[in-house]
């Protein structure tokens, strides 16, 4: 009788193990609820799924991330968080169960999370420092003291000195950690949805700054497309593409809205004899020009999407950089490395001599009539024809730094990528889409095909393995971007597989051999497998 009763005394002891699953599950939820809460009084980046989210693409290899972005495209950082939510939510339930037997362990554990959460934040790129941590703090704190009070809820027990159980007390402790858990949990979903709102409404300033914002009509504005650059054919990529349909590819959980206002630009570094910090507003006043622009990611692999044609309006880099003393390497500047500073922290390297070179490097403020999106780097964003995405077009860029190659490796070379990646000349299908079941007769096959600062000079289409073929191709708007291109094809009955390649003006045709994305870019040639009934 006596080890029984020092059993049934034991807290929750009498509750099954889903109890505890249960009271882990609330504290979880319980602890991310208060701590997105709290980010909204910090700001959003210190949240600790957002903050642990950006340490775990901080430390992931170059070919796993290469490896999501194939698998999972724009939904990448979707899967991550959802998966960190996952890991979390088992480990709170093991928490929760062990807190039934180890009732201050549990909490502790807790705790050990919140301190995880604390160093992620404070170790980011983009940290504010001791007050990043709150936010993993304080609801790692509330999670504990919810776990240790829910576990430490009075189990059935017998009276003392009775030899029989008393079915009011149990029925009480039951109905009383029920209640517990539901209104704990009710209010954490109440102070989680808060948070998430403040959240929401703290960029009011920036989207209001956004709104403000009128373009000047730009000093030099950009060619006219030329007729027949664009076209009619069903399922081919327009020539302009869409804000909304632009590729998006960067390390950014939360998306910066950063105030048009209080935004400033410090351009420094070797060789800057004349350093300067400009506002927004600096720039507007500037020469504006709009030029078209293809841009390319390097994580695009052969036949992928992460392609997309705008008009940019912005100011010439190598105009900016001239005023500030700046002279490149070829003419004896100390500097061959712009190194380019997001608000979040991320660091891209550009060839000096490419930015100076007379391309039409912008720092860019307008994307086909509009102000940038901000998830395409309002107020302000770097645009280099001629080279990969994650070497020249830093978004929500607010420092310029001057330096050299051998002094300082951006974020993406300190995790394998080449320092210098020029666009490689690739062309993809866009219809037929593959595995596409056609019917047997006329078909157009047509695509795409880009190699900025060279131009496309010729595409070819082979069906099987018979002879290449001159595809027909669409007016070109200037070197700097894609070509749209069709070949008429008199599609046989069965199973067919067509293939494309563009050569540029330097003569150099596409390569066969196919190589994955990593480390300066993606080579081969697209090809898909159609069935003509």
């Amino acid at each position: 009788m006596i080890d029984d009763d020092r059993k049934l005394r034991r807290p929750l002891g009498g509750l099954r193990p889903a109890a505890g699953a249960l009271a882990g599950a609330v504290s979880g939820f319980a602890a991310l609820a208060v701590a997105e809460l709290v980010s909204a009084a910090v700001r959003p980046e210190a949240g600790p799924v957002v903050a642990v989210g950006g340490a775990v693409i901080d430390r992931t290899p170059a070919e796993v991330k290469d490896w999501a972005i194939r698998n999972f495209g724009t939904d990448d950082k979707l899967v991550l968080q959802t998966g960190i939510l996952g890991v979390l939510a088992l480990v709170a339930i093991s928490l929760g169960m062990a807190a039934l037997r180890f009732r201050r362990a549990g909490a502790a554990g807790v705790l050990v999370f919140g301190v995880i959460g604390a160093l992620a934040a404070t170790t980011r790129p983009d940290s504010r420092g001791l007050s990043d941590a709150l936010p993993a703090l304080v609801g790692a704190g509330a999670g504990a003291v919810l776990l240790h009070a829910l576990a430490g809820r009075p189990a059935r027990r017998e009276r003392a000195g009775a030899g029989v159980s008393s079915p009011s007390a149990a029925d009480w402790d039951r109905r009383g950690f029920v209640v517990a858990a539901g209104a704990a949990a009710v209010a954490s979903a109440g102070a989680g949805a808060l948070g998430r709102f403040l959240n929401g409404s703290r960029g009011g300033d920036a989207v209001a700054s956004r709104s403000r914002v009128v373009l000047p009509a730009p000093a030099s504005p950009a060619a006219a497309v030329p007729r027949g650059a664009a076209l009619r054919i069903d399922g081919v990529s327009p020539f302009v593409t869409p804000n909304r349909s632009f590729y998006r590819v960067d390390t950014a959980l939360v998306v910066p809205k950063v105030d048009a206002t209080t935004w400033r630009l410090r351009i420094h570094g070797d060789g800057v004899r004349r350093p300067r910090t400009l506002s927004f507003d600096d720039l507007l006043r500037r020469e504006l020009v709009a030029r078209d622009i293809t841009l390319t990611c390097v994580s695009n692999e052969v036949g992928g999407p992460y392609v997309g044609n705008a008009r940019w309006i912005g100011v010439r880099l190598a105009d900016l950089l001239a005023e500030c003393g700046v002279v490149p390497p070829s003419r004896g500047g100390p500097a061959d490395q712009l190194v380019a500073r997001s608000v979040d922290g991320m660091t891209l390297g550009s060839p000096v001599e490419d930015v100076m070179d007379g391309r039409d490097a912008l720092l860019a403020v307008g994307m086909n009539g509009e102000p940038l999106p901000f998830a395409h780097g309002f107020p302000v964003r770097m645009v280099v024809p001629g080279l990969y995405g994650y070497v020249s077009a830093c978004k929500w860029i607010e420092d310029i730094e001057l330096t050299t190659f051998a002094s300082y490796d951006p974020y993406w070379v300190r995790r394998g990528w080449a320092r210098r990646a020029p666009v490689k000349t690739q062309s993809r299908i866009d219809t037929p889409k593959p595995f596409a079941r056609l019917p047997a007769g006329p078909v157009t096959v047509a695509g795409v095909a880009w190699a900025q600062r060279r131009g496309i000079d010729r595409v070819e289409v082979r069906v099987d393995d018979g002879p290449w073929q001159q595809a027909r191709l669409a007016a070109e708007d200037s070197r700097d971007t894609w070509r749209q291109w069709s070949f008429p094809w008199q599609a046989t009955k069965g199973g067919h597989t067509l293939t494309v390649r563009a050569t540029d003006r330097t003569g150099r045709t596409q390569t066969a051999r196919r190589a994955r994305t990593v480390p300066d870019g993606a080579t081969g040639r697209h090809s898909v497998v159609v069935t003509v009934e």
